[in-house]
């Protein structure tokens, strides 16, 4: 029976075992009743490599960063000189991920000093490699500009001027590219929202109540005439988890329109990158759209509006990341209590399952940071039980420690069950914690049908390890 405490886009499952091919991986099925990746069992690799155990199916990543490049280049063609894609690998960064992207013909966006090295320690050159970040260090710059990165994207008027010196002073061009605040707002949480004005990212489009011009506008023409710097091109990014491809053509009608007063100066800009943020689905309730539709929607809508400008189309570039590394990855989590509570509504109380799993908010805070929602199955075996709906949660000492917020999972889900969360491969290693001194999963990579670790699971010396008294 439906809960009235479920939400209204949460379907009453006819089918508890199901498992949704929008939200899985494409390697991801059932056998014997049990869900498998690639045909692996989950009891086998709960075994092999223990629990909880992020798991990446390796070909469905792949996939979806070829993907990309196919699409885009196709969809745009010989307009504006095609398109260069830039894996946001802050959604997943390991070594083995940086040359899954080197070797599918990706280029990579990084944004410290630590991905940076990462990316370069993986065989990815430093031309195509690129630098964000709000406050950069000096060290991370030297770097960036010594190694020759492909591009340094700068946020501020200081940043600016600070690399224009430390180019000048190591008598080295530094690649720029200015990272603008087109005024796009983006339907996502205001967390990861990032085109609007009042953020802390970017050089704003629009002038300042006591200014002639904005600080856009100073920027282009302090980077168009700096003797040491090589001005690359210009950048947006209107948030994440975006489901359509209209604020994208907004933002770049706003970055054109920028590009064509900038023309008329004699600043030509090069390329475009209109960012990322592409959005996938975590539950039901998500339908976002696919890569081709998305780069056709724009291909169509910066041919339209360069001709519209008078202006020669610059080189585009995008950065994905969550919708490559999300849809690719799950979690196995282990059952340890459950229990029921009664909660009212509308004068009446009705049941809540709690399922308590061995991991939580220290290998996935999306859900505390952002309300993030996410779904589970039962993953080792088939019930015939009734679905309640219930509430996964984790073994933190926090009442917002939650893993599924609402999931209806069958009533005999209990102890030593294994469930498995679905589109986690972004974010959760990325942001992982060790907070209550929990040691984080191991990473299994999946290729081919065959699993092999390329994380290993920390340990209780590695809690220590930087501890200096010892």
């Amino acid at each position: 029976m439906r809960s009235p405490l479920a939400p209204q886009w949460l379907t009453f499952p006819d089918n508890t075992p199901a498992l949704n091919p929008k939200i899985f991986s494409s390697g991801v099925a059932r056998d014997d009743d049990q869900v498998t990746i690639q045909g692996i069992p989950v009891t086998e690799l709960v075994e092999r490599f223990g629990s909880p155990l992020w798991v990446i199916d390796e070909n469905d990543f792949r996939a979806r960063a070829r993907a990309y490049v196919d699409d885009f280049n196709t969809a745009f063609g010989s307009l504006c000189g095609g398109v260069d894609v830039y894996y946001a690998s802050k959604a997943l960064l390991t070594v083995q991920v940086a040359s899954w992207i080197r070797e599918e013909g990706l280029r990579i966006d990084t944004a410290s000093g630590g991905e940076m090295a990462l990316a370069m320690r993986a065989g990815i050159e430093p031309a195509h490699i690129g630098l964000h970040g709000n406050n950069k260090s000096d060290g991370e710059l030297h770097t960036a500009i010594t190694k020759r990165i492909g591009r340094i994207v700068v946020d501020s008027l200081a940043e600016l001027h600070r690399v224009a010196h430390m180019a000048a002073k190591l008598e080295t061009p530094a690649n720029v590219m200015l990272r603008l605040t087109p005024g796009v707002d983006a339907s996502t949480h205001h967390h990861i929202a990032t085109a609007h004005e009042d953020q802390k990212f970017g050089l704003s489009i629009t002038p300042a109540p006591d200014a002639q011009t904005s600080v856009a506008y100073q920027a282009a023409h302090i980077a168009a005439e700096a003797s040491h710097i090589n001005f690359v091109g210009l950048h947006s990014h209107i948030g994440s988890q975006i489901f359509d491809s209209q604020g994208f053509e907004a933002a770049a009608t706003r970055m054109l329109e920028f590009i064509a007063v900038l023309a008329d100066e004699n600043i030509h800009i090069e390329e475009l990158d209109i960012g990322g943020g592409y959005g996938i689905a975590y539950t039901e309730a998500d339908d976002p759209a696919a890569p081709a539709v998305i780069a056709n929607n724009l291909a169509r809508h910066l041919s339209a509006e360069t001709d519209r400008l008078n202006i020669p189309c610059p080189r585009i570039s995008i950065e994905p990341g969550r919708s490559i590394a999300g849809p690719a990855g799950l979690t196995i989590y282990t059952v340890g209590t459950t229990k029921t509570v009664w909660v009212e509504h509308a004068g009446v109380h009705h049941p809540r399952r709690y399922v308590a799993v061995d991991g939580g908010m220290s290998d996935n805070p999306r859900p505390v940071l952002y309300d993030a929602d996410y779904t589970a199955v039962l993953a080792n075996r088939v019930s015939d039980a009734e679905p309640v709906l219930s509430r996964v949660v984790g073994k933190h000492c926090e009442s917002g420690d939650i893993v599924v917020n609402t999931v209806y999972l069958p009533e005999d889900t209990d102890h030593g069950d294994l469930l498995v969360v679905p589109a986690t491969g972004a974010y959760g290693h990325a942001m992982s914690s060790n907070y209550n001194m929990l040691t984080r999963p191991a990473i299994v990579a999946i290729k081919d049908g065959a699993a092999r670790e390329i994380i290993r699971r920390e340990t209780i010396d590695d809690l220590f390890a930087r501890e200096v008294d010892l």
